[in-house]
């Protein structure tokens, strides 16, 4: 057990330093999308923009971040742990010639192709000629993100391989100062153009910032050597399957962005109501669900290969219980002050009553499925380390076609509301799904453990969130200011969900506790 806790210290570390990376990103992302709103608001312009962009990032998930580190961390650390460090070379240097080959090919086509592309993903856009012709253009622009984007992530799957976190954690910051800067300098100039040409310096800083750490453990491009090698291959038939499994996730966000795009049902505004709504949900989500994901998935890759079957279930247990402490009263909080949060946020410039009031109903609906989001990245990472990345794909195009079920029953009644709904619920059910298959693989995943916090925690932040309701709205008016009024508002709510925590005995808050008073 003692060997356990020095895992789970190490595992807390390297989820602390990517958290950090992740916050200071997020933070950057919410200057980023305040300017947005400023200067865009729930206009034409905003909306295509991030039509235009959602297009790369979901060829990125396909080549990108997910695919890769599901793909070559585990084999990377098979290479590593059986010290075959010549062959884990040559590796490396033929998976990068193909990278970069096949993401070269992936950017000239999809500039070509800008308009087919735009037509598919928001065809509500070509009854407004104007409107789809910046989309276009927008695409044009930014579709060799991609390149960028991927080549990165294939760098932090190389670090993360040496259990090295710190730049690929603070890549992100360099797309967001990018955005920030090109707002600032060139919006006056050219428009939401400004946005479309920052998101490639962006890409081209995201791939710069790696090279110290890409230094540190030797990398070099070697062109001389061949692309063809038994670990590529073994790589192929883990990435296909996952490729897939993005193709299902960004169908999703495909499917409710077509949705979001029909104005007449759903209400003008919608994607970009989608878009900022989600953005605050992200952050819990990416500062301690992806964090965590990241930084567990080579410990259980080591795990795995050694055949540790008790180590791993522990590890999966201590990372769901670890992020449920965070997402859940995060969640509960996000809802009950949505309103005044998007108003000192966004509601300035173009970004009126309006956008607050349909961006704040997204973001309560958005954020009941905030501890499954984070549950499913963290499970999906378990099963990565076990090399199965079929089995998340399975369980994904089941939640997709409830998600569409759920989106077509629920866009009438709730508009851009439900679409966010059916997010949520088709989640939770990703989640169940995902942990019955782990089931069947990982004997004894401590699932007492697990139901006996999530109910603590869960009725900790359902005390705390009425509370929180209690306080905010009916003793809270003597506080004028709207800022103060909100810092406010969390604080009593942080403290409030800390009492709670300790009437209801949660486990999790008082080891954190001790670690920190230790630490000290």
């Amino acid at each position: 057990m003692k060997e356990i806790s020095k895992v789970h210290k190490k595992l807390v570390g390297s989820a602390i330093v990517i958290g950090l990376g992740t916050s200071f990103s997020r933070i950057l992302g919410l200057v980023r999308d305040i300017l947005i709103a400023k200067f865009f608001g729930t206009s034409l312009f905003a909306d295509s923009f991030f039509a235009a962009f959602r297009i790369p990032n979901l060829l990125r998930d396909f080549v990108g971040e997910g695919a890769v580190n599901a793909a070559i961390v585990p084999v990377f650390t098979e290479y590593l742990v059986k010290k075959e460090f010549e062959e884990y070379q040559r590796l490396v240097n033929a998976l990068f010639k193909i990278s970069v080959l096949l993401l070269l090919a992936i950017s000239i086509l999809g500039v070509i192709f800008s308009p087919f592309i735009v037509s598919i993903i928001a065809p509500g856009f070509k009854l407004d000629v104007n409107k789809y012709q910046i989309t276009v253009n927008i695409t044009r622009i930014v579709f060799p993100y991609i390149f960028f984007i991927a080549l990165t992530s294939f760098f932090m799957g190389l670090l993360h391989s040496h259990r090295l976190f710190v730049s690929s954690a603070f890549s992100p910051c360099m797309l967001n100062i990018a955005l920030i800067l090109g707002m600032i300098w060139w919006t006056k100039y050219i428009g939401v153009y400004a946005l479309a040409w920052a998101v490639i310096l962006g890409g081209i800083f995201q791939v710069l910032i790696n090279f110290p750490s890409l230094k540190k453990i030797g990398f070099k491009i070697n062109l001389k050597g061949g692309i063809t090698h038994k670990g590529v291959k073994k790589i192929g038939k883990l990435l296909i399957p996952r490729v897939l499994g993005s193709c299902v996730y960004q169908l999703n966000i495909f499917v409710d962005t077509i949705l979001a795009s029909l104005s007449k049902i759903v209400g003008e505004g919608a994607i970009s109501a989608l878009y900022y709504s989600n953005r605050l949900v992200q952050l819990p989500l990416a500062i301690f669900g992806i964090s965590f994901a990241q930084a567990v998935l080579p410990t259980m890759s080591i795990q795995s290969q050694e055949n540790s079957w008790d180590k791993l279930s522990q590890t999966l247990s201590f990372s769901l219980r670890s992020v449920s402490l965070i997402t859940i009263p995060s969640a509960v909080g996000l809802m009950v002050l949505a309103k005044p949060l998007i108003q000192i946020l966004f509601q300035r410039g173009e970004f009126g009553l309006y956008s607050t009031q349909i961006t704040s109903s997204a973001l309560i609906f958005y954020s009941l499925g905030l501890f499954s989001y984070t549950g499913i990245k963290i499970i999906v990472s378990c099963f990565y380390s076990l090399q199965d990345t079929f089995t998340p794909v399975k369980t994904s195009s089941i939640s997709l076609i409830l998600n569409i079920i759920l989106n077509l029953i629920l866009m009438f009644p709730l508009k851009v509301s439900g679409l966010a709904l059916a997010t949520a619920i088709s989640a939770s059910f990703n989640f169940l799904l995902l942990y019955r298959e782990l089931k069947k693989k990982v004997k004894d995943l401590e699932t007492k453990k697990i139901i006996d916090s999530l109910i603590r925690i869960f009725l900790a932040s359902l005390f705390m969130g009425i509370f929180l309701w209690i306080s905010f709205y009916k003793f809270c008016s003597f506080l004028r200011d709207s800022l103060l009024r909100l810092l406010f508002g969390i604080i009593l709510g942080i403290i409030f969900y800390i009492l709670f925590c300790f009437l209801f005995r949660v486990e999790e808050l008082s080891q954190a506790k001790r670690w920190i008073l230790k630490k000290r």
